[in-house]
């Protein structure tokens, strides 16, 4: 087929042998579109080597070709405010974003904003991708207002039965599980848990279940004065391990329930002169890179920051294309490495 000046929709339709209508669906990604047409069309813009008028096209589908991500606050100790663990998922949202076609916009948040408002309002973006949230409790009417206002968005958080919105979360149960098992099996049988185990914070609610739920099946009681509250960063983490000493209750083993707690313990424990894993077994939970470069290396549950970013990216375009979304848990795998293991030996 000869064309003569700028390729042109048209011009895809005439040499896929369709109408324009469907070659603008399958250009916009529309389910409508059946795979073999799509075939046809991609090869059509292929051998035409079409470019898609990104300005044009947003003007006629009102969607901006962006995606938002928005980081919430975190104390820190270097005073980046962004935990750790969200640094690696945000490289793979990014790769999903500019394998898909879209632009990524990076908003870092403050709790005391009208974020949801001013999201919904402002028209940045066709869809929200949210990570971090401090007090669910807290954060939860905002997430209710998102949906009630129709702004298309999916957080990373824990999968909760009567939760507004649509979420993508590891399964932290089974990860508790994980290392309560693992933990009984080197012996310990006063294993403490750090971390804040309410309502509040759900996914450490669900660690702190998974944990409780295996002591109990091997018959090893629950102390209540082995929990001590402690939010998501070393900081918490020493104080939560000083005050558990400093209450006098025994124990041999501690399951924090993140890498950052786990590490602010480690140095409690250090300063009382309490060596890892020979006196107290320590495991944490995320597998953020300093995890395999503390001393001793960490045991932790890895959840997957990449397969959670593609994921995340995936299931917001599916709701921007109108699609049912629902929310996912994702499996999460046991590490062992020298922190717990109380031969002394082996582990990575």
């Amino acid at each position: 087929m000869a064309t003569k000046g700028k390729i042109t929709s048209l011009d895809i339709a005439y040499l896929a042998g369709v109408s324009q209508a469907t070659v603008s669906r399958a250009l916009r990604g529309s389910p409508l579109v059946n795979e073999e047409t799509r075939r046809r069309i991609e090869a059509a813009v292929k051998q035409l080597n079409y470019k898609v008028d990104k300005n044009a096209s947003n003007l006629r589908t009102q969607h901006s070709g962006t995606l938002a991500l928005l980081i919430f606050e975190d104390p820190t100790a270097d005073d980046s405010h962004i935990n750790p663990f969200f640094l690696s998922m945000l490289g793979s949202i990014t790769r999903a974003c500019a394998q898909h076609g879209y632009d990524l916009l990076i908003s870092f948040q403050q709790f005391s904003r009208d974020w949801h408002a001013d999201y919904a309002d402002s028209k940045k973006a066709d869809g929200i991708i949210l990570l971090g949230y401090g007090d669910y409790l807290a954060y939860r009417d905002k997430l209710a207002t998102l949906v009630e206002q129709g702004t298309q968005s999916v957080r990373w958080g824990a999968v909760l039965p009567d939760q507004p919105d649509v979420s993508i979360g590891c399964d932290n149960f089974e990860g508790g599980r994980a290392i309560a098992e693992h933990l009984l099996a080197q012996g310990c049988r006063r294993i403490a848990f750090i971390g804040d185990a309410s309502s509040h914070y759900p996914e450490f609610q669900q660690r702190y279940r998974g944990y409780a739920d295996v002591l109990g099946a091997a018959g090893v009681a629950v102390d209540p004065a082995l929990q001590v509250d402690a939010e998501t960063t070393e900081l918490a983490g020493y104080e939560a391990m000083q005050a558990l000493i400093a209450s006098g209750a025994p124990f041999d083993a501690v399951f924090a329930a993140s890498d950052l707690i786990a590490f602010g313990a480690m140095r409690a424990l250090d300063e009382h002169g309490l060596k890892v894993p020979e006196d107290v077994a320590l495991a944490g939970f995320d597998d953020i890179p300093m995890a395999r470069f503390v001393n001793p290396a960490l045991t932790t549950v890895l959840q997957d920051t990449r397969q959670a970013g593609e994921m995340l990216v995936d299931a917001l375009l599916r709701m921007i294309r109108g699609e049912k979304v629902q929310s996912t848990i994702l499996p999460v795998k046991l590490t062992v490495r020298r922190s717990s293991l109380r031969c002394g030996s082996g582990g990575k």
